[in-house]
């Protein structure tokens, strides 16, 4: 990809307005199949409340607010009535297809900028655990992607070599960003070690941007065809029909000049499998970590993950397990085995039993 613009090029957009109002757009559609059996195709983790009273989507939606003007969340249409519920103050936008965040971010930004107008788009994934610092972070963000038109990524700085993430490759910093100069997949453990050893920053999925620089990088990718659609009042059934399932990394963030990053030093972790919780929640005597509505008890056991909705579980003799009790499903596996949780589910999926 090109990495940068010459001061000419960036300094095209020094009329755009500083001062636009910020939407945040929360994305609420997926499952997160790595927390099954706690998530599953009626019950995505948006809706799980493993780090206190409040699910993870109201969690994110509270967050929003501190820096938002007005809050949208994209969903799904089965999810679209308990998200209206758990969050009545909030816009709802429905996905007509689940096609993953390139057509997901690319109609709901269409929408937004057909509401609000000209605007700051500030995108949040709905199941992250963030620390203090994210409001004064997005408002940095924001003003970059209202100042110069560029599409922004937050990248956060590395606390471990982790492979479950991807890793943003920063170029030269001005005026507090940098070009985006790669975008690194999931590595293996070495590379994890050298991308935190050369100054790479975790690739968190958060966004801002102003929806003409999002749409005319859509316009220019494999979303191309969503954007003709909407732009000739087609429906937005006919609209996801057009595009393949694609990620927005893959078809605008890789592929566009306009890419730049942020870096925040918020405290961050993506939930997405059950060995995170132990990085956010406080551990017992023994080292094991319980979420959710459940009681521990055990017997020469320590370093678990445990979760549960109204149970009682007991361990014995065992350590390192993910142990998971919800609804009619149990499920036990190394922690060092739960991003693999996902390929369970890909085989639940075939049999229909997700």
């Amino acid at each position: 990809m090109q990495a940068d613009r010459s001061d000419s090029d960036a300094d095209s957009h020094s009329d755009t307005n500083p001062d636009l109002p910020v939407v945040a757009l929360v994305l609420a559609g997926g499952t997160g199949s790595r927390l099954y059996p706690a998530s599953r195709s009626d019950r995505p983790k948006q809706f799980l409340s493993l780090l206190g009273e409040e699910s993870l989507l109201e969690r994110t939606i509270a967050r929003a607010r501190e820096v938002a003007d007005e809050v949208v969340v994209s969903t799904s249409e089965a999810f679209a009535a308990e998200v209206r519920e758990r969050a009545p103050d909030a816009d709802v936008i429905v996905e007509p297809a689940g096609k993953d965040t390139g057509p997901a971010l690319t109609y709901a930004t269409y929408r937004i900028r057909q509401r609000v107008g000209d605007c700051v788009v500030a995108v949040l994934p709905s199941d992250h655990r963030v620390g203090e610092g994210f409001a004064d972070a997005i408002r940095r963000g924001a003003a970059v992607a209202a100042r110069t038109g560029r599409l922004v990524t937050f990248g956060v700085e590395p606390t471990r070599p982790d492979t479950g993430y991807g890793y943003l490759e920063p170029g030269e910093f001005r005026d507090g960003f940098a070009p985006v100069v790669a975008f690194h997949e999931k590595p293996d453990a070495e590379t994890a070690r050298e991308y935190v050893d050369a100054g790479h920053y975790w690739n968190a999925g958060i966004f801002a941007w102003t929806p003409e620089a999002l749409l005319a990088a859509a316009r220019d990718s494999p979303l191309a065809p969503m954007v003709a659609a909407l732009d000739s009042g087609a429906t937005p059934e006919e609209a996801f029909d057009r595009v393949s399932a694609v990620s927005i990394d893959y078809a605008v963030m890789e592929r566009t000049a306009d890419a730049v990053v942020v870096p925040v030093e918020f405290r961050w972790d993506d939930l997405g499998a059950w060995d995170a919780l132990e990085r956010v929640l406080p551990d017992d005597a023994d080292g094991t970590v319980a979420a959710g509505d459940v009681e521990v008890r055990s017997v020469d056991a320590g370093d678990n993950v445990v979760a549960a909705d109204g149970k009682h579980v007991s361990l014995v003799g065992v350590s390192d397990l993910a142990v998971v009790s919800w609804g009619d499903r149990i499920l036990v596996v190394s922690k060092d085995r739960a991003q693999a949780v996902r390929d369970l589910v890909d085989e639940l999926k075939e049999r229909d039993e997700f």
